[in-house]
């Protein structure tokens, strides 16, 4: 595992640390104490992948297109 704070991820990092940490539930062969924290450390790092999407998300939306379908420029949005 990362010591890399979840909040200071990439959306690539935090992903691939995801994956880990389901494939070390999964297997079943951790103590009780190390899945209630893997499973905390897979909350948080699910949470900062939903708000790296949403914010990528926002950001695509935020595209403008003419009656063709093509992209004309952009508009505001608020980044949070």
């Amino acid at each position: 595992m990362s010591e890399t704070p979840v909040d200071k991820m990439s959306f690539e990092q935090a992903m691939a640390e995801l994956e880990q940490v389901v494939q070390k539930l999964e297997n079943g062969q951790v103590a009780l104490e190390e899945s209630i924290q893997l499973y905390e450390r897979g909350d948080a790092l699910k949470k900062r992948c939903e708000k790296q999407l949403k914010a990528a998300e926002e950001k695509v939306a935020a595209i403008t297109s003419d009656a063709d379908g093509n992209a004309t420029g952009t508009k505001a949005f608020d980044a949070q």
